[in-house]
């Protein structure tokens, strides 16, 4: 089963399917066909995808995809186009990634501190969610002590959409100040 649900980011529509593209909790993000070559994160769904010449960016998590196009394009364009490849491409059983790609992304030990873990389990417990259903992802970054300074990284349609500030600021920095008194402030890294 295939279907799509259209994101706060118009330029972004997310397509979901009934079973998992990756483990729960990891998502890749492809700001370019180059990046979906890289070792460690390869690929072929989206390396493919970016043959079709309006596609802009790939964000692949649990079970969707978000696709980011062009602005000169409408969905009404390449919607059922795109829709039918992705169908196609799960029912031909072709591979998500490379094996590769999710056991370096499993394998991961990470030692935190105290307040770390706070911040990683409001982020996996009440964003992480919301997002998601906007077809993006938010991903811890780092934790400055002394400034209480957060910074997350945006994926999906959360990359250039317009909305995303106000997001950042009114929602997430709002719950996180409130739920971990450590932390100041929240900044997006790397949008």
């Amino acid at each position: 089963m295939l279907y799509t649900e259209s994101s706060p980011n118009p330029n972004s529509m997310k397509f979901v399917v009934n079973f998992p593209l990756v483990p729960e909790g990891l998502s890749f993000d492809y700001a370019d066909p180059s990046e979906a070559l890289t070792e460690g994160k390869s690929s072929p769904l989206a390396v493919a995808l970016f043959g079709f010449d309006y596609v802009k960016r790939v964000f692949i998590a649990y079970n969707f995809v978000t696709i980011t196009k062009a602005e000169d394009v409408e969905w009404e364009e390449v919607l059922f186009e795109t829709k039918q490849f992705l169908k196609g491409y799960f029912e031909e059983e072709k591979p998500v990634f490379v094996q590769t790609t999710i056991d370096a992304n499993t394998t991961r030990v990470e030692a935190d501190s105290p307040t770390v873990q706070k911040i990683k389990t409001v982020l996996e417990q009440y964003v992480r969610p919301a997002v998601e259903s906007d077809g993006g992802a938010i991903n811890f970054h780092s934790f400055d002590e002394t400034t209480g300074n957060v910074k997350v990284l945006l994926h999906g349609s959360c990359s250039g959409c317009p909305s995303s500030t106000l997001t950042l600021k009114a929602g997430i920095e709002n719950l996180l100040t409130r739920l971990v008194p450590e932390v100041k402030q929240v900044e997006a890294e790397g949008v």
